[in-house]
């Protein structure tokens, strides 16, 4: 899907404002409504917007710990691989999983209400026989910069 600075544009806009009121985006672009609307639907339809939602201060509602786990599971065959991103899905502290290449095999950022809870949901972890062989933590001391928008300028910049 080629993609124009409109459609750029719109994105940018919706990923730091995603409530922001479609003739609002429409004025923002240099559109009129209707055209907008038509980009906004496209780029849903294309798949590049897969939701819209709330950024939540957890800080505010309720004591929790972020911590990030550099992950190795025991086996590297593709069933093992499968067996542990299947278990991960369904742990709702895990709210971020990535693959890895290199030294250790996930990443997973998980949040719980502290880190007794956390060594807990470890130890289940460690139990269940999903793979997980070996772990290391890094609990979060305070979030630096968090907003996780990503960098359409550097993305789309000519080389």
């Amino acid at each position: 899907m080629q993609l124009d600075q409109r459609d750029l544009e719109i994105l940018r806009i919706l990923s730091r404002e995603g409530r922001i009121t479609k003739a609002a985006l429409a004025d923002r672009i240099g559109l009129s409504p209707t055209p907008c609307w038509d980009r906004l639907k496209k780029l849903e339809r294309a798949g590049l917007i897969e939701g819209y939602r709330a950024q939540i201060n957890l800080k505010k509602l309720a004591p929790h710990v972020t911590v990030f786990v550099a992950a190795q599971i025991a086996d590297h065959t593709a069933a093992s691989f499968r067996t542990f991103e299947a278990a991960i899905q369904t742990l709702d502290e895990v709210i971020g999983c990535w693959a890895l290449g290199g030294g250790y095999d996930y990443l997973l950022q998980i949040v719980t209400c502290d880190i007794d809870s956390y060594q807990r949901l470890i130890d289940a972890m460690l139990e269940s026989r999903i793979g997980l062989s070996q772990y290391f933590t890094y609990v979060v001391t305070k979030p630096v910069k968090s907003e996780g928008v990503p960098p359409f300028a550097a993305l789309f910049s000519s080389k």
